[in-house]
């Protein structure tokens, strides 16, 4: 009886799409598992995809018009390094596209929804409460996932998810950052009130100010690291 395969980077289904192997490889790059820099080998992703070359070749040049990757001649493709100045310019951009998107969820939300976003909220005071910092960040994504949703503006939320792709490292490094928690926990909580108070204003000026925090704080660490 042949050995079981190994678990690790574990492979998609066979018969994958170009889209497939695409989307499994995005997923696999914003969780860490291939590093900024690394070589993402063709061969070894044929083998891990069980797809074709055609497949991988076609799903690389997708993630290289998202940012993702980065493809050269003759040396081949690899997962894109973003410096600390490019972190701080792509967020600058998501300051200006979620701040819309809080706004449109400012007036398009619902009871359910609203309730929804105090849970998250009180979840996240919990998290902070109980030094949860992992926790916290993964519900501070879950909260800005929710916030897009409600708005339902397709454009802007794929904006989002691809500049939210190219810095996940940064974002990583930024959730270590000592209290940094105990400063975003009251930005988010001004977000859902604004929001769950149908204050389209309000709510736009308060994702701005959480998300300009956030360029702060970049710098601040490109500041030390320096």
């Amino acid at each position: 009886m042949p050995p079981e395969p190994s678990t690790e980077r574990r492979p998609a289904r066979a018969g994958n799409t170009a889209v497939q192997v695409r989307d499994a490889l995005r997923d696999a790059i914003l969780k860490g598992e291939y590093l900024p820099g690394e070589r993402l080998v063709e061969a070894q992703l044929c083998v891990r995809m069980q797809t074709s070359r055609f497949n991988v070749r076609a799903a690389l040049a997708d993630l290289a018009a998202e940012g993702l990757v980065e493809v050269q001649r003759n040396r081949g493709a690899q997962v894109r390094k973003v410096s600390m100045a490019e972190a701080v310019e792509i967020t600058e951009v998501r300051m200006v596209v979620e701040g819309l998107i809080a706004a449109r969820a400012a007036e398009l939300v619902d009871p359910d929804r609203a309730t929804e976003l105090d849970e998250i909220g009180v979840l996240m005071r919990r998290a902070v409460e109980a030094g949860e910092h992992r926790r916290y960040s993964d519900l501070n994504q879950r909260l800005h996932a929710l916030v897009r949703q409600i708005a339902g503006h397709a454009t802007a939320d794929r904006i989002v998810e691809t500049l939210r792709g190219q810095i996940v490292r940064h974002q990583y490094m930024l959730s270590l950052v000592p209290g940094r928690p105990e400063t975003s926990l009251p930005q988010h909580e001004r977000i859902i009130a604004a929001i769950r108070g149908r204050d389209p204003r309000a709510a736009e000026a308060a994702m701005r100010e959480h998300i300009s925090s956030v360029i702060e704080a970049l710098r601040a660490i490109d500041y030390l690291g320096s």
